[in-house]
């Protein structure tokens, strides 16, 4: 199925395919913004949800930057936000109802402000009120517009004092994984195709993806394309807080469970982390299914967490082609919003 291109191309209507495909090219975008800060920046804190929280999520595994970076996924912000604060609200539609609550509360507290998404009450909010504003390009879904997120936040940063020199080797990384991935696209039988042979395997189970502390975003990222793109239940959790909890999860009935297991595994990650992972799937050996074993590819932890970023895209992608459905839309997401909004 997944290598009739008629197929995909008939359910693939607004061809996710070739979105993923392209992401690299997002981390290339100039969006030609100037910051200069008012005050001393004391912190960092990003406020989105979904794929905006995970460029930023993303970034603070891989910078460590200089001063305390926070990422908000809630209605409310930390009591330390103040006039050093330097405050993103960052949010693809520009309509996320948690980032705008929060935004009006960082207004009060006279935080820095700066603006990252396509349009919406943020874009407009941020010509009013002449907030730098960082305007994502329109026409995808917030999900496949992560890497133009990470290159606005990177570019923000630097504007801000706080990273030097990483939007180029953002750039690097994103040229690298141009090739890295041309073996998934759509054209590459599954007999060749990783994305395509791991989507085989997860068809019609749970997913559940396990990582290291520095892949955690490429996990969480997993999970995110499973739930919207396949429309499948997915969890994911990291070692080695696993290992003091859910690993005794595994242990006991039913021995037939309708589960398919991920391990992101890094040659990055702390030896003893790698350890976990070797000991974790050899004492749980016959009480979960044994786990497909991704590991990352890259010299760097940012192109690690790119490759196996997009591995994820195009896994997802395939599960729901597997399952005859369109990967794009999210119609119950967009009902829920308008209820809300009611």
């Amino acid at each position: 199925m997944l290598d009739d291109l008629k197929y995909i191309h008939e359910r693939d209507a607004q061809d996710a395919l070739g979105v993923v495909e392209k992401q690299a090219q997002q981390l290339q975008h100039d969006f030609g913004v100037t910051y200069q800060p008012t005050a001393d920046i004391h912190n960092v804190v990003v406020a989105g949800m979904g794929g905006s929280a995970l460029a930023a999520t993303v970034l603070q595994t891989w910078l460590g930057l200089p001063v305390p970076f926070k990422v908000v996924r809630d209605y409310a912000i930390p009591a330390y936000v103040d006039a050093n604060t330097l405050f993103v609200a960052s949010s693809y539609s520009g309509n996320t109802e948690e980032t705008l609550a929060v935004l009006d509360e960082a207004e009060k507290r006279g935080a820095q402000i700066a603006i990252i998404a396509s349009g919406g009450k943020l874009t407009e909010s941020a010509k009013i009120k002449n907030y730098p504003l960082f305007v994502l390009p329109g026409g995808i879904q917030p999900r496949m517009a992560v890497l133009y997120n990470l290159a606005a936040l990177m570019q923000l940063l630097e504007a801000a004092g706080l990273a030097n020199n990483k939007t180029a080797e953002l750039r690097a990384a994103g040229e690298w994984l141009t090739s890295q991935t041309a073996s998934w696209r759509p054209d590459v039988a599954a007999k060749d195709n990783q994305a395509k042979q791991i989507a085989q395997e997860l068809m019609g189970k749970s997913v559940v993806v396990y990582s290291g502390p520095l892949l955690f975003p490429a996990a969480y990222k997993w999970k995110i394309n499973v739930n919207e793109n396949a429309k499948q239940i997915a969890w994911c959790n990291q070692l080695p807080e696993f290992n003091h909890n859910e690993f005794l999860g595994w242990t006991e009935q039913p021995v037939q469970k309708p589960y398919a297991v991920v391990d992101l595994r890094s040659n990055l990650e702390h030896p003893r982390v790698q350890k976990r992972f070797e000991v974790t799937e050899r004492l749980l050996s016959g009480k979960r299914p044994a786990p497909i074993v991704v590991q990352a590819q890259g010299e760097t932890l940012i192109r690690q967490l790119f490759w196996t970023i997009v591995l994820g895209d195009f896994v997802s992608v395939y599960l729901a082609l597997l399952s005859g459905l369109n990967p794009t839309p999210v119609d119950l997401l967009e009902k829920l919003k308008t209820t809300l909004a009611q």
